[in-house]
């Protein structure tokens, strides 16, 4: 008996999903959204050099990344921050990928506190339990920064910085 072709289609369905769920994402530790390995812009670089080295738990082992010498020079990064990635984007955009092992309120009381301080006005923020975010901009320059607890290192949070110079 020849099987019809609904059955054909329902089992390329099946071996499809199976593969789709079989590569989720869903055990991989999270990294900060729309990042890029620092290698994407130094091509010359050997790995080891191109992003910072994690513990099994995701906290960073290996030093940091320098910060371009296109990052506003007056923006405040938190002490002891590691840069885990350098993205250049079309446009001027620069993304900044760091770690900070402060903790999460701590981390945010010191951006709400020290980025005013440096001249930057804060737009559009939100804060929820486990992430906050806003917008900022200076007579130079436009931003936003995102932060992020991580799961799997104790008192960490991911915190990106998305830069562009003011045309």
């Amino acid at each position: 008996m020849k099987p019809s072709p609904w059955a054909a289609v329902l089992a390329g369905a099946a071996v499809g999903l199976a593969t789709v769920t079989g590569c989720s994402a869903a055990h991989k530790r999270p990294e900060p959204p729309g990042t890029t390995p620092y290698a994407a812009t130094r091509a010359t670089d050997s790995p080891a050099q191109n992003a910072a080295g994690a513990t099994p738990g995701g906290c960073p082992t290996t030093a940091s990344l320098p910060l371009p010498e296109d990052f506003p020079e007056n923006l405040p990064v938190p002490d002891g921050a590691v840069v885990t990635s350098v993205e250049h984007r079309t446009g001027g955009r620069l993304v900044v990928a760091t770690v900070v092992r402060g903790g999460f309120d701590t981390t945010l009381a010191l951006l709400h506190r020290e980025l005013p301080k440096a001249g930057y006005l804060p737009e559009e923020g939100e804060v929820e339990e486990d992430d906050a975010e806003s917008d900022f901009s200076s007579t130079t320059v436009r931003g936003r920064w995102t932060l992020r607890k991580m799961p799997d290192c104790e008192g960490g949070v991911y915190l990106t910085y998305l830069t562009s110079a003011v045309s």
